[in-house]
């Protein structure tokens, strides 16, 4: 059984310089000012490797991704 992992955004830590909806647009848009909209915070299994490189981006540590218990 594969483990569901979420995106969230820490909202008080984000400063909106978008580098998460630029590399990954599937589940991040950016609104007006820049800061993250995740559309559907699942992440699913073929954009997992694209939603760690988003978090690993992050350069306020705002953006992470979590493992809910089965």
């Amino acid at each position: 059984m594969t483990r569901i992992k979420t995106l969230r955004v820490d909202r008080i830590a984000c400063t909106g310089q978008g580098l998460c909806g630029e590399i990954l647009p599937e589940l991040i848009d950016l609104d007006e000012w820049g800061y993250p909209v995740i559309r559907d915070p699942g992440v699913p299994e073929h954009l997992r490797t694209l939603a760690r490189r988003a978090v690993a981006a992050c350069p306020r540590l705002a953006l992470h991704l979590d493992t809910d218990p089965p």
